[in-house]
């Protein structure tokens, strides 16, 4: 290996370092309490460092939100082979419920907290990795369509209202306005609801056989 080949290798193995630090401050203390000499330390390394690679905080949790979305489609790259649109569908549904339930923190900043967002207006960049997750979704309603088993509507309007209804859940849930209910009534599994929600609204969807 030449000497700029190992260089290279160096500096991503350092930035890699660099975001599972970013990922495990921000998972432990929040993104207002997490902060660039916090991760240095955690990497034995200076500020100015972590600086060379990005050019201020929300560049860097960007990059970390960015580690959310490869997790999110590593575990929905199974579902890809399912031939019912329908049952994908659902799938879809409950894989991303689970990822939020399992990943609380990361789903937060990479849907509610708006760092990330900040990060794209100063680069004057799209949002790939949520509009990718976003395209899945929309490819599979496709499907259901050309299947038969979902009525046939504006796709852009169909996946905007199936992701937002799954966003709600999601969000109400990580921001604990859920926990009164549950206190009310002990006997409550809220994955279990939070489930069954999702199979109501999608056969609110879902084509009747004639």
């Amino acid at each position: 290996m030449g000497i700029l080949e190992r260089k290279e290798r160096e500096k991503l193995e350092l930035k890699q370092r660099i975001l599972e630090a970013a990922k495990e401050i921000f998972i432990k203390e929040g993104f207002d309490k997490a902060s660039i000499r916090a991760i240095a330390d955690k990497i034995e390394y200076s500020p100015a460092t972590i600086y060379l690679h990005y050019k201020d905080k929300d560049e860097l949790f960007y990059a970390v939100h960015e580690l959310g979305f490869e997790k999110l489609s590593e575990m929905t790259r199974s579902i890809e082979s399912i031939e019912d649109g329908f049952q994908q569908l659902r799938a879809r549904g409950l894989i991303y419920l689970k990822f939020a339930f399992e990943n609380p923190e990361l789903y937060d900043l990479m849907f509610i907290k708006e760092a990330p967002m900040h990060a794209l207006k100063k680069q004057e960049a799209g949002w790939d990795c949520g509009m990718e997750n976003f395209i899945a979704l929309q490819k599979n309603l496709a499907l259901c369509i050309e299947q038969g088993s979902v009525l046939p509507t504006d796709i852009d309007v169909l996946s905007m209202s199936i992701w937002s209804y799954v966003h709600g859940l999601v969000s109400l849930n990580i921001r604990g306005r859920f926990e009164p209910f549950c206190e009310l009534n002990p006997a409550i599994q809220l994955e279990k609801m939070l489930g069954e929600s999702l199979d109501f609204m999608l056969n609110l969807i879902k084509k009747k056989n004639e």
